[in-house]
This record gives structure tokens, C-alpha cells and sequence, in this order.
């Protein structure tokens, strides 16, 4: 992974932009969007974006003053880029490919403005409108997740993709649970998982692994999600949604 993907507030700080291009406009039309204050090259701020056909110095002296730089079409010069967005207000999907190609990541998202569902937005503010009352029902943070995971699954009571949604009630059949599910890998490459396969790594709360399973494989786990090499499945492997992984023989 080349770059950590953050999410930064912007609202009231400071953000010097430089340059007076087509490319500094839309800059500048962005960092209003998120609420930032632009200032000028002298002005105090920790970022800065410049849109300069020569930006060398100018970037050498920001960076003298640990100040954090995106170089427009420069990035050999980028302490941060800048991605593509797909906003679904309060859902911000962003897609980046480390300054690769804008076009590719521009491409990207129309491609997902046309795929994720309009309802994305409402209903993520009713997740947070539920917050507390999730903090009482489920004190523990992997039943919190398994919940919320069950709500959202195909056919759930805020499956995305369900024209009907009505969001109403969702949390009255809400549970935690205990599932675990074991699968024999057939390949170390983790392009080779089935699509059911990378959706459970994306879901489990845990993941017990023989020995012989990849560091790749096991990468495509949520950050979040606790990796326990053992020699075979638990008997008791706890609440939430475990895997238990194998590597087939030869």
C-alpha cells in the first residue's frame, strides 16, 4: 500500500494554494467545498497545493517549513494527492491511484456514481442517529459490528440496494451471533479468492489461519480483525463472524 487514505477536516483551517491555472481553480473550488480558508504562500498553514508549471522551489521551501504538498501533475513531488469523490453526504467514497493517472481515478468514479444507490446517505445518517442506542444494546464492539453488518446485508432491513428501503424498526431483530465459517484455499495469490471468499475477509471479526496461509491473503482482513494461528478450528471461536482458513495440500 503506497499511500494511508485519511480523511482531513478542513472546516475554518488554512490551506495555502498556489498557482493561477485551470487546474489551481478547481483546486480552489474543492477546498471551498470542504470549508477550508486559502491563504498564500507566506500565510500559516500545515497543507499546501501547488499548480505551477515549475513548482521545484516553491515545493523545497513549503517543505522546509514541514509543510505537507500536493504538486499538481507532479507526483514525484506529493507529500499527499488528492482524489477523485463520490459524495453521498455524509458518505465520501474516495478513490486515489497515487498520482498514477487522474483520468483513471476520474474514470473510477463516474463509474461508482452510477452504482452506488442514492439512499447511501440516509442511510448512514441512520447509523448514526442509532450510536447510542447500538452503545447500550451491544456493549462489546464486535457484536456493535455484527449487527450493523446483518442490517446491511442483501436483504436486510437497510439492504442499500432495496428500492423499498424504508429504514423503520431495523434494530428490533437486530443480533450479534456466532457463525463460523471454514474454507480451503486452493492458491496463495489473493486475486484467486472467490468473490464470497473476499467478501468474509472483509466482514470477520476474526481469523484463525494455519501456518502455511499467505501474509497476502491474510491482508484482505479488516486492519481491525484479530489473526490467530492455530492447528485447527476452534471449538469455541466467540461472538461475531469467524473464518477458519486452510491451504489445500499439494
Amino acid at each position: 500500500m503506497h499511500s494511508l487514505p485519511v480523511f482531513v477536516r478542513l472546516q475554518g483551517r488554512a490551506v495555502i494554494l498556489i498557482g493561477d491555472s485551470e487546474a489551481a481553480a478547481a483546486k480552489r473550488r474543492i477546498l471551498k467545498r470542504a470549508g477550508a480558508v486559502i491563504v498564500d504562500e507566506h500565510g500559516p498553514a500545515q497543507l499546501a497545493i501547488v499548480a505551477l508549471d515549475d513548482p521545484d522551489s516553491t515545493v523545497a521551501r513549503l517543505k522546509a517549513r514541514g509543510i505537507l504538498v500536493n504538486a499538481v501533475d507532479r507526483p514525484d513531488l506529493c507529500d499527499f494527492t488528492l482524489p477523485a469523490i463520490v459524495d453521498r453526504d455524509p458518505v465520501l467514497v474516495a478513490i486515489g491511484t497515487g498520482g498514477a493517472s487522474a483520468g483513471l481515478a476520474a474514470a473510477l468514479r463516474q463509474r461508482l456514481e452510477t452504482l452506488l444507490p442514492p439512499t447511501l446517505g440516509a442511510v448512514a445518517q441512520l447509523l448514526q442517529e442509532a450510536r447510542a442506542t447500538l452503545r447500550q444494546r451491544f456493549p462489546e464492539p464486535a457484536d456493535r459490528r455484527r449487527a450493523i453488518a446483518s442490517a446491511l446485508a442483501p436483504g436486510g432491513p437497510l439492504d442499500l440496494f432495496d428500492p423499498e428501503l424504508s429504514g423503520s424498526d431495523w434494530m428490533k431483530g437486530a443480533r450479534p451471533g456466532s457463525e463460523l465459517v471454514s474454507f480451503t484455499l486452493t492458491s496463495p495469490d489473493p486475486d484467486d479468492l472467490t468473490l464470497r471468499q473476499a467478501r468474509l475477509l472483509g466482514q470477520a471479526d476474526r481469523v484463525f489461519h494455519r501456518s502455511d496461509v499467505p501474509a497476502a491473503i491474510l491482508d484482505r482482513a479488516r486492519a481491525d480483525a484479530a489473526r490467530v494461528l492455530c492447528d485447527a478450528a476452534p471449538d469455541a471461536p466467540g461472538s461475531g463472524l469467524s473464518l477458519d482458513l486452510a491451504m489445500a495440500g499439494p
